[in-house]
């Protein structure tokens, strides 16, 4: 739920002005407008308040720092800012328009609840996690920014509710989820061969050849463990390695090595990790319901991403280019990106004679 918070609410949290003039229009969604001097205010309480700029960093790693000379903000920070900013206010109007979402009392409380402790989450799982608390992060706002905040929390909230693609997150739904993917929370046994890149290929050659996990460990590896065969251990869902377990064996059969591996650093050398699972074993309920819920929260983020990525192509959105620019990238979809300047190196002497005249003009 953090990412999908990241994209879908935290966005409103507010962009912030590169270098915007106070006349600037600030960015327009589907007619609701944000004036330069509020994001300005915005930018101003992040970039001030070293707590809620780390809280904001966790959620978007981007560098939200004060920009140079008289900039609130550098140009990618803005650009990102604004990008958030465009985000949220096509979901928080699609919330109203389309699904006449108003929220109440309630909801609203449970909104400021939930996006604390999506921001503490955030902060957790990080290695320098922030200094103070998220409630105070959400304190240092100024206060029309801090309630459209939560607002905007609960509007989104509701959008991914109405999904016809989200499961609900009860005991009952993640049961029947766990029913239907089972396979996926196996503890899985492994034996691993960490080769060196010049004995790959022999090292699938004598695999193809008929040569046991075993074996090849016991040959090929320079891994502490090829006393054992290769034998590294096992790991169920409980376990903080078994996300990654469990993706590098996902289509390896057992008592198999992959044909081919990861590149990882061993020794301070580059070697090639191959690994291989020798068991599957169910797992209950029980054990495995942690990574449950975080994978019932991964698929319901990519289904709310997707319907953010049609929201925003049906939206009317206009950003002013002094802090950003509107338009699509073939992997990442529509987004704001940072001003794309020319070099200095095309930038002649005439040129900038002419920008010297232009300002003696416009002063």
């Amino acid at each position: 739920m953090r990412r999908l918070v990241a994209l879908l609410v935290f966005a409103l949290l507010g962009a912030t002005l590169y270098g915007l003039s106070n006349n600037s229009s600030g960015i327009s969604v589907n007619g609701s407008t944000v004036s330069a001097a509020t994001m300005r205010a915005e930018l101003s309480a992040i970039s001030s308040n070293v707590n809620l700029e780390c809280y904001v960093e966790k959620i978007d790693p981007t560098t939200f720092a004060p920009g140079a000379g008289g900039a609130s903000m550098s140009a990618t920070g803005a650009a990102a800012w604004a990008n958030l900013r465009v985000e949220g206010l096509a979901i928080d109007g699609y919330a109203t328009t389309t699904l006449h979402y108003h929220p109440n009392a309630l909801q609203l409380a449970k909104a400021e609840t939930s996006l604390e402790g999506e921001l503490s989450s955030a902060s957790a799982e990080s290695s320098s996690p922030c200094p103070g608390t998220s409630e105070e992060a959400l304190a240092a706002m100024p206060s029309e920014m801090r309630t459209f905040e939560i607002a905007s929390q609960a509007a989104s909230l509701d959008v991914v509710a109405k999904l016809n693609s989200t499961i609900p997150l009860t005991v009952a739904s993640m049961k029947e989820y766990y029913a239907a993917h089972v396979a996926d929370y196996d503890t899985i046994c492994v034996s691993v061969a960490v080769v060196e890149p010049s004995a790959i290929s022999a090292f699938n050659a004598a695999q193809q050849a008929g040569m046991s996990v075993a074996d090849l460990a016991k040959k090929f590896s320079v891994d502490s463990s090829k006393t054992k065969g290769g034998a590294y251990g096992c790991f169920g869902p409980s376990s903080s390695s078994f996300t990654g377990v469990r993706s590098a064996t996902i289509s390896t059969k057992l008592d198999t090595f992959p044909t081919t591996p990861e590149q990882i650093t061993y020794n301070n050398a580059t070697m090639a990790l191959f690994v291989a699972p020798t068991s599957r074993t169910p797992t209950p309920f029980a054990k495995a319901e942690a990574t449950v819920l975080s994978d019932i929260q991964s698929a319901n983020a990519s289904s709310a991403n997707v319907e953010k990525e049609s929201i925003l192509y049906a939206s009317t959105i206009a950003v002013d280019p002094s802090f950003g620019r509107w338009g699509a990238n073939s992997t990442s979809g529509p987004a704001v990106f940072v001003p794309a300047l020319p070099s200095s190196a095309s930038v002649g002497s005439e040129a900038i004679a002419a920008l010297d005249v232009g300002a003696s003009i416009y002063k």
